[in-house]
């Protein structure tokens, strides 16, 4: 009987939506094994970023064999990436990198990101056909993920080559986002390298 119970619970564990807070952040997975859920949580643990500040309950979809993207309030892994482990993580906080574009910046903050960023172009839907880094979206969430988790092991690091266009120091990049989610910050809590 010990034994039935328990089965039934791992599998109502693995059908239901997870609910989860990191730093405060609500998401639900939907799909995907335990372990999955352990991934994303551990990903988002690792980050240094208030995920609380995103005012939404993110849909998280572990669907086997899709890409990681994102869109308003929902995020899309695959378990295969998930099972790469610490690896994988940076690009769980990305795709939360732009859950923070979609809620928590307006059109003046982009304009400031794109300049501090290099970029002339905020988004795919302004324009179409750019090189990934050509994008300032693309480069605030890579950029993004280095500056609030800069370890050896963050796959968007500079130890793993320029593939991400990573292109401020993290407490730089910390402290004028501070700035933009906080006007009345100064940026100090993140002034040192």
């Amino acid at each position: 009987m010990a034994a039935c119970i328990a089965l039934c619970a791992t599998l109502l564990a693995l059908v239901l939506p997870c609910s989860a807070l990191a730093h405060g952040g609500s998401y639900a997975v939907l799909g995907g094994s335990v372990a999955d859920r352990a991934e994303i949580r551990a990903a988002l643990d690792a980050s240094a970023f208030d995920w609380s500040l995103i005012p939404a309950v993110i849909e998280v979809h572990v669907v086997p064999g899709i890409a990681a993207f994102s869109t308003p309030g929902a995020v899309w892994l695959s378990p295969e990436l998930l099972h790469a482990g610490m690896f994988s993580w940076a690009v769980v906080q990305d795709e939360f990198a732009h859950q923070v574009d979609f809620f928590l910046l307006d059109n003046t903050q982009r304009a400031v990101l794109n300049d501090a960023l290099g970029t002339k172009v905020w988004c795919h839907a302004d324009k179409s056909g750019l090189p990934h880094g050509g994008y300032g979206c693309e480069r605030f969430t890579s950029t993004f993920v280095w500056a609030y988790w800069p370890n050896r092991q963050n796959a968007y690091g500079p130890a793993f080559g320029p593939d991400r266009e990573v292109t401020m120091q993290p407490w730089r990049f910390r402290t004028l986002m501070s700035s933009l989610l906080d006007p009345a910050s100064d940026g100090s809590a993140y002034n040192s390298p």
